[in-house]
């Protein structure tokens, strides 16, 4: 921590940890602070169960902690990222579609091993794959920031492997996204905000990152009982940047080039970003025991994302065009739907719940300020290339039944799922006259006709549970699934959680479970063809290539298999009066067969090889999708919440740390073919195996302190961001590292309520200005990328932010 920021923290900390000594000490606890009370929904079929009386550790958020946490941009893995002990969602940058579509983890685990659910309905994933970025490569992840902020009631994260209770993916956990169900009613709400911040690597105060949210909904009464809302969402973000002055790399120090030497020639931070969100919420009574609900949510996002730049003097270039030089420019068009509809009630002692569930992901990738070199001086400077569709339906019919303190679940579910990509321009993968040039547009050649894919299947899957309570001490909950794929045939899962209160206000809860994760269909069949810049900085031309590609099959790619997992937990929670309550978890996850992208072979022997057995020259970098490695992820988890009374206010102080080490047991061998090319080729090495188990952050602590009265509501949070680390592969043994140190972060809101329907409030993030450590010589990439993607702390600095808020 920086010397200018540790006097504010402690004063924070100092505050927050006095408060407690001047409650009033004959107050009753506030009602309303926390969330221990409310009767959960997920990870269990039990109807009365709370958060501490959980089998396996939960978190409940409600709508005023997101509004809080999420000021940023109205994102809701912003919000998530500051709430939760153990939920990771960095921002990216020169990191491909990542620039477009972040992803996240929980446990620091992949990004598709968690399993997202919007009113207990599976939410689909983004057809975009990250194979750019450092944290979530080779994954197609939920967009959480494609679900409206102010559509949330609550929110439900179960950290624990429930795929008997939900199905495939949920391995590291499942987070459960409650809609506001209001019947009357609405709010409108409008905020604006920017980074002011001072910038090290160019010694300048910045004011960048304008941010401005609008949001309204309302609701209404609908037939006898039933209720009908809708809102809407827009936001718009200006660009950030951070890059450094241009150093110019030794290979590229021509006059021409070395005369654009000491500029800003690259971007570093957020893209552009404009978002439109729309959702609705609603039931209708049928009868006297039936109900039809109906949700859904639309989004459209447009941003851009950052890449290297491309000197004037140089093969991917013509003068001609870009006399100094040029930056491409990504462009992201993201359209996400999803619907769900269905109808639930009594029949005779049993409940039921039969529900058609469609989402659907559509993204296209363009650029703009790109040449495709090859094509010479009359290239088009702007390029789509390609289109990304991934879509999802499901057919669910559930059943639940009470008998006396046991709860008996069972249920069916069809899924069907769709992948398809289709090139782009021709001009955006043409090899043009000029063979001395690069071939595709610059900062990633279009998805060439070869590379689309078009892929199916169909799952299908029947599960049992049964929640039980033994007299008022023990509870269980007792789980089982056989789930079938069309391409990867069954699994069957299951799952053992129990909770024994051995004495009051103190309890032990544990839980055994196997899950099961089949490769997406991204994994299995995505191909494209790349022109840009390695780790080392070189040009280099490119293929991501499917494992059934026959280029990929000489090198020794095979089918993928399902990843496996055993997850084990044991925890203790504790509830002291109305005013402290404790849980600790420790947990292991092992997964075997994980699939991850190998890393990028290149090299002389590569080419040949390729060229000569398959007549395609001028590849100079393939990869392809592996089972890379079995793991294990050992951790710890704590939350514990002090409330009180402070003068005339309520008064909550909240404490969480996670650690998650994730630790390879076993690493796929090189296959003979390939290192038959050349010895010194590995098909997992130490730049994939960096992405499994040091990119993420091991540890994350943060503490708050919540005041509120009739009209005041006081906030300050500190949350401390472990270290990371960063490995690459220059090639001929160099493999230079850096460990990015912990990072403290201070944020603060005031917000006081004018009238009955008003609220104004003031606020920042990072106010104190904190930035990772600057990245080490060998890796900023010669001035340019003074910061690394790996902190979620990121590299924006401060955010000062003003909302109003009007309800009726």
């Amino acid at each position: 921590m920086s010397p200018r920021a540790s006097s504010p923290l402690a004063a924070a900390v100092l505050a927050a940890l006095a408060a407690p000594a001047f409650a009033q000490e004959a107050a009753p606890a506030p009602a309303d602070a926390a969330q221990l009370d409310a009767v959960i929904v997920t990870g269990t079929r039990a109807r009365d169960r709370t958060v501490l009386e959980s089998t396996v550790p939960i978190d409940v958020l409600d709508a005023d902690d997101l509004r809080r946490a999420g000021a940023v941009n109205g994102e809701l893995g912003s919000a998530l990222q500051a709430l939760l002990p153990s939920f990771n969602f960095p921002r990216q940058s020169n990191s491909g579609g990542a620039d477009h579509v972040r992803a996240a983890q929980l446990r620091g685990l992949a990004p598709d091993q968690v399993l997202v659910l919007v009113n207990g309905k599976r939410r689909h994933v983004t057809s975009l794959v990250s194979t750019g970025s450092k944290i979530g490569r080779g994954t197609t992840p939920v967009d959480f920031n494609a679900i409206p902020l102010n559509a949330i009631r609550r929110i439900e994260v179960l950290r624990d492997g429930a795929g008997a209770q939900y199905g495939a993916d949920a391995v590291a956990g499942v987070i459960n996204i409650l809609l506001d169900d209001g019947a009357e009613g609405g709010e409108w709400e409008a905020s604006f905000g920017a980074h002011h911040t001072d910038v090290e690597p160019i010694g300048r105060t910045l004011t960048d990152g304008q941010t401005s949210y609008l949001a309204g909904k309302v609701g209404s009464g609908l037939g006898d009982g039933g209720f009908f809302r809708t809102g809407f969402e827009l936001k718009n973000r200006e660009a950030t940047n951070r890059a450094g002055f241009d150093q110019v790399p030794p290979w590229d120090q021509s006059p021409a080039n070395l005369a654009v030497q000491g500029q800003r020639n690259y971007h570093l931070g957020d893209g552009e970003s404009k978002d439109l969100n729309a959702w609705i919420n609603g039931e209708l009574p049928v009868g006297a025991a039936s109900e039809l609900y109906f949700f859904g949510t639309w989004h459209q996002r447009d941003t851009e994302g950052a890449n290297y730049f491309r000197y004037p003097d140089g093969e991917a270039n013509w003068p001609e065009v870009y006399p100094r030089g040029f930056r491409p420019v990504s462009i992201g068009e993201n359209l996400d739907l999803a619907g769900v509809g269905g109808l639930r009630g009594q029949w005779g002692e049993w409940d039921y719940d039969l529900s058609l569930n469609h989402g659907r992901n559509a993204f296209t990738y363009r650029l703009r300020d790109s040449i495709n070199a090859s094509l010479g001086p009359g290239s088009p400077t702007r390029f789509r290339t390609g289109d990304y569709e991934f879509a999802q339906t499901l057919a669910n019919l559930d059943l639940s039944r009470v008998f006396g303190a046991h709860t008996l679940a069972t249920g069916v579910e069809l899924r069907a799922e769709r992948y398809e990509t289709r090139a782009g321009d021709p001009a955006s993968y043409a090899a043009g006259p000029w063979t001395d040039r690069p071939t595709g547009s610059q900062a990633g050649g279009g998805l060439t006709p070869q590379d689309e894919a078009d892929l199916d299947r169909d799952v299908a899957s029947v599960y049992a549970s049964l929640s039980s309570a033994f007299g008022e001490r023990l509870t269980t909950d007792v789980a089982v699934r056989y789930e079938h794929y069309e391409d990867f045939g069954g699994e069957l899962t299951g799952k053992l959680a129990a909770r024994y209160e051995f004495a009051p206000a103190f309890a032990l809860r544990g839980a055994l479970s196997n899950n099961f994760r089949a490769p997406s269909l991204s994994q299995i069949g995505y191909e494209s063809t790349s022109t840009g810049y390695s780790a080392a900085g070189q040009l280099v031309q490119g293929r991501l290539l499917s494992v059934n590609n026959p280029i990929a099959r000489a090198l020794g790619a095979t089918e993928l298999a399902p990843e496996k997992s055993v997850n084990a937990s044991l925890g203790f929670t504790s509830r002291i009066g109305e005013r402290f309550d404790l849980s600790l978890d420790v947990f292991q996850i092992e997964i075997d067969d994980r699939v991850a992208l190998s890393e990028s072979i290149t090299g002389d022997a590569l080419t040949d090889f390729i060229a000569g057995e398959f007549g395609v020259p001028g590849i100079e970098s393939v990869s392809f999708f592996v089972n890379a490695a079995d793991t294990r992820t050992r951790g710890a988890e704590v939350v514990a919440n002090w409330r009180d009374r402070l003068g005339d206010g309520a008064l909550l102080l909240t404490g969480t740390w996670s650690y998650a080490k994730t630790e390879l047991t076993d690493i796929v061998a090189t296959p003979a073919p390939l290192a038959a090319l050349d010895p010194g080729y590995v098909l997992f090495g130490v730049e994939e195996r960096n992405t499994l188990t040091g990119a993420a952050p091991r540890t994350r602590a943060q503490f708050s302190a919540n005041w509120s009265d009739d009209r005041w509501n006081l906030l300050a949070r500190v949350q401390r961001h472990g270290s990371a680390k960063r490995v690459f592969n220059f090639g001929g043994g160099y493999e230079p590292e850096q460990t990015y140190g912990a990072e403290w972060q201070l944020d603060a809101e005031a917000e006081l309520r004018v009238s009955e329907r008003w609220t104004v409030a003031i606020g920042g993030q990072n106010i104190t200005d904190e930035y990772p450590d600057l990245s080490n010589e060998d890796i900023f990439y010669f001035g340019n990328l003074p910061y690394d993607v790996l902190s979620p702390i990121g590299s924006n600095g401060a955010y000062w932010y003003a909302r109003v808020r009007y309800t009726f």
